[in-house]
C-alpha cells in the first residue's frame, strides 16, 4: 500500500487537525502524531506550524501535501486497474445518505450489495441532506443518496428513485377519512414540519412556492429533526405533517396512522451523488453499478 506516513499527513493537511484525522483514520491521536513526527524526521524539516491549538501547513509542507495527493491517487489507479483484471472487488466505502433514505431506503440496497462483495468495508454516514452534500464536497464519504436538488456543478447527481410525500395524520384527525387534501385543507390544523437543511422540507417549500404560497401560511407548531420524531409527535395529537409515504409504511398496518394523498401529488427523486473529479475505486464503481440496477428493479415492483 502507499506509505502509511504520507496517508496519515495527507489527511492533517487536508483536515488540518490531529484530532479530525486521527477520527477520520481510526487511531489514536498519538498514533497520528507519531507518524507526522517520522515524517518530518525523513525530511529533516517542519511539515506544520503549530501555535496555541491550531496548525497550518508550512511551506515545505504545502509541497510535500501536493505530491502526497499525487502518490496516493497514482497508487489508487494502480490498485483500482490490477482488481479489474483479476475481478476482485475490495476496500472500504464510505456511504452517506439523507436522513429519510437512511432510515427506511437504503438499508436494504446495502444489504444486498454486501452479501455479493463480503469482502468490502462498508460504512453508513447520516445527516441531512446538506450534510452529505458537504461531506461529498469534502471528501468524507464516496458516495451519497440524497432527497432533494443538488446545486453543486461539480457533483455528479443521477436520480435513482422516486418518492411520493403525502399528509400523515392521526385516525382521529378531521381530513383523515379524505381520499385528498390540498393545501388550503391543511391550512387550519396545527403543522410539525421538518428542520431546516432537510430535503424534505426544501421539497416541500418548493412545492408551496409552485402553488404560489409559502409556510408562512401554515400554522407551524414543531419543527423536528428526523421521520421518527415526527411520527411519534402525530401520534401524541401534536399536529399533523407531509412526509414520504416510505416512512410510514408499518403505522398505516397498525392503523396508528393515517395517509392521505396530496392535490396537486408531491412527487420528489432521491439521487446518488459523487464528486465529478473524484478517481472511482473498483467497489466504488461496482457499487454505483449495483445501485442502479437494484432501483431499476424495485421501480418495476411498484
Amino acid at each position: 500500500m502507499a506509505d502509511r506516513r504520507l496517508q496519515v499527513f495527507a489527511e492533517v493537511a487536508r483536515l488540518l487537525s490531529f484530532t479530525k484525522a486521527a477520527e477520520v483514520l481510526h487511531m489514536t491521536q498519538p498514533a497520528v502524531t507519531f507518524q507526522i513526527r517520522q515524517l518530518e524526521e525523513f525530511f529533516n524539516t517542519r511539515l506544520f506550524d503549530r501555535t496555541h491549538n491550531r496548525i497550518n501547513l508550512t511551506e515545505v509542507g504545502e509541497r510535500v501535501y501536493e505530491y502526497a495527493q499525487r502518490i496516493i491517487e497514482l497508487y489508487g489507479e494502480m490498485d483500482n486497474d490490477v482488481r479489474r483484471l483479476t475481478g476482485e472487488v475490495i476496500g472500504p466505502l464510505v456511504v452517506g445518505a439523507s436522513t429519510t433514505i437512511a432510515e427506511y431506503v437504503i438499508p436494504s440496497l446495502l444489504g444486498e450489495f454486501q452479501t455479493h462483495h463480503l469482502d468490502v468495508r462498508l460504512r453508513l454516514n447520516v445527516a441531512n441532506t446538506i450534510g452529505i452534500i458537504h461531506m461529498i464536497e469534502n471528501n468524507d464519504i464516496d458516495i451519497g443518496v440524497v432527497e432533494g436538488p443538488v446545486h453543486n456543478k461539480n457533483l455528479v447527481a443521477k436520480v435513482c428513485w422516486h418518492d411520493e410525500l403525502v399528509f400523515v395524520c392521526a385516525p382521529q384527525h378531521d381530513l383523515a377519512g379524505h381520499s385528498n387534501v390540498t393545501i388550503d385543507d391543511i391550512v387550519p390544523y396545527p403543522f410539525i414540519c421538518r428542520e431546516e437543511g432537510s430535503g424534505t422540507r426544501e421539497v416541500i417549500v418548493d412545492y408551496f412556492a409552485s402553488l404560489d404560497r409559502s409556510l408562512s401560511i401554515l400554522d407551524l407548531t414543531l419543527e423536528l429533526g428526523s421521520p421518527e420524531s415526527i411520527k411519534s409527535a402525530i401520534e401524541a395529537g401534536l399536529g399533523s405533517s407531509i412526509i414520504s409515504v416510505a416512512t410510514v409504511t408499518k403505522e398505516l398496518q397498525l392503523g396508528t396512522l393515517v395517509a392521505v394523498s396530496l392535490s396537486p401529488a408531491i412527487r420528489r427523486p432521491f439521487s446518488i451523488v459523487y464528486q465529478r473529479q473524484k478517481f472511482r475505486m473498483r467497489a466504488m464503481e461496482e457499487f454505483l453499478v449495483f445501485a442502479q440496477d437494484y432501483w431499476e428493479k424495485k421501480q418495476h415492483q411498484v
